[in-house]
């Protein structure tokens, strides 16, 4: 756990986003989130983790996908931040070689 990033509890995080604390649990069981892990078991929320709890609010409230669809558009999500990363490496290299 980083000591300078900020963390909320989950009641904090259920006030941010409107969203239930025992949603939030049930968003961790299956996956789509992991807060960290405090003294005593106390889950910890980052920043990102708001923002994704919102993500999944927005997906499912707003657009009508189901949490399973929200599984794979945020494994979807992932991969191409991972391809993006790889070939924007790839352009730097090739630059490199060039000069």
């Amino acid at each position: 756990m980083n000591e300078r990033e900020e963390y909320f509890t989950i009641r904090v995080v259920s006030e941010m986003t409107k969203v239930h604390p025992q949603t939030l649990r049930y968003y961790e069981k299956m996956g789509l989130l992991k807060p960290e892990r405090g003294k005593g078991g106390v889950r910890l929320y980052r920043k990102e983790d708001v923002e994704k709890v919102l993500r999944i609010k927005t997906l499912t409230q707003d657009m009508g996908v189901n949490l399973a669809g929200v599984e794979v558009i945020f494994k979807l999500t992932e991969q191409i931040e991972a391809l993006r990363a790889e070939r924007e490496t790839l352009v730097d290299k090739r630059e490199e070689e060039e000069r």
